[in-house]
């Protein structure tokens, strides 16, 4: 079986070209990067929450997390400005192919009561598409065993299309399941 990254140079670009009807391959959109990204609003009670939340991200994207830092107070959260909010990932390469590649294969059919990606919710207009997690244990890395607190995950896919058609076209080329539209 070729690598997604492989498979998405050989077999894929050319198809999506004459799909969205470019000539130039270079003009055949692609997937940028990847950000994982956790937030932590139960860390302001309880710091474990952070060193669990990098843990994870360590495992599921096999790179170092960064902090996110609150930008500025926010008394009714009791947020101050620099404290530690959320964890991120930002993947790119063959980190972000193997990444892809097992969030379609094996955390995707995981999720319980599962029916397809919605195709009109998640993309922003420029291209990107953020998919929501509400549970991280979908990723073959977590074990049952070692889950303590169970919490979400956002994953934003980024893309160098120019519009929500094209991006669409381009990660169900990659093989993610969105709901086929019906026809009335």
């Amino acid at each position: 079986m070729l690598k997604l990254a492989e498979k998405y140079k050989k077999d894929l670009r050319p198809k999506l070209g004459k799909e969205l009807g470019l000539d130039n391959l270079m003009a055949v959109p692609r997937v940028a990067k990847v950000v994982l990204n956790i937030g932590l609003s139960k860390a302001v009670a309880d710091k474990q929450w952070i060193d669990i939340a990098q843990s994870i991200l360590t495992r599921i994207s096999g790179q170092k997390p960064v902090e996110t830092k609150a930008r500025k107070s926010i008394s009714n959260f009791k947020i101050r400005e620099g404290m530690v909010i959320g964890a991120k990932v930002t993947l790119r390469g063959a980190r972000m192919y193997d990444f892809l590649e097992k969030l379609v294969n094996s955390a995707i059919p995981r999720l319980r009561d599962f029916y397809g990606l919605d195709a009109k919710k998640g993309f922003d207009g420029g291209g990107n598409y953020t998919l929501g997690l509400k549970e991280h244990i979908v990723f073959p890395e977590i074990g049952m065993d070692d889950v303590d607190k169970i919490h979400g995950l956002e994953v934003a896919v980024v893309t160098t299309a120019r519009d929500n058609r094209s991006a669409l076209a381009l990660l169900r080329a990659l093989g993610f399941p969105f709901k086929q539209d019906k026809k009335k």
